[in-house]
């Protein structure tokens, strides 16, 4: 093996058939072939951004739920029961809620056109 041979890493190769020879070229090309797809990924700002925002809204989804459920762990159920007797209320006799609505509306449209 010449030294010429050693740096390009061709020893040998006048001892292969065309057979051999055909088919290292299309491994190579194979090689190739992958090595463009990798570079042509890695250079698609595009879909890197999308997949970075389907994986962020992934760990958002999974957060909202985790604090939900610890939430929904958290509040008492005196709580709960109070809600309920609020919206009960509010469906039997709906003209204070109703008032109390048209005063908060009031409120904020009068503080947002200062």
């Amino acid at each position: 093996m010449s030294a010429a041979d050693k740096a390009t890493g061709h020893a040998g190769e006048q001892d292969k058939s065309p057979d051999e020879l055909r088919h290292d070229v299309e491994e190579t090309r194979e090689q190739l072939g992958d090595t463009v797809e990798a570079l042509a990924e890695k250079t698609d700002v595009k879909a890197q951004a999308k997949r970075r925002i389907d994986s962020l809204k992934g760990t958002a989804q999974q957060k909202q739920e985790e604090v939900k459920a610890k939430a929904t762990a958290a509040t008492p159920e005196s709580a709960n029961a109070g809600a309920q007797q609020v919206v009960g209320a509010a469906k039997q006799n709906p003209l204070p809620v109703a008032a109390a609505g048209a005063f908060v509306a009031g409120f904020v449209v009068g503080r947002w056109t200062k």
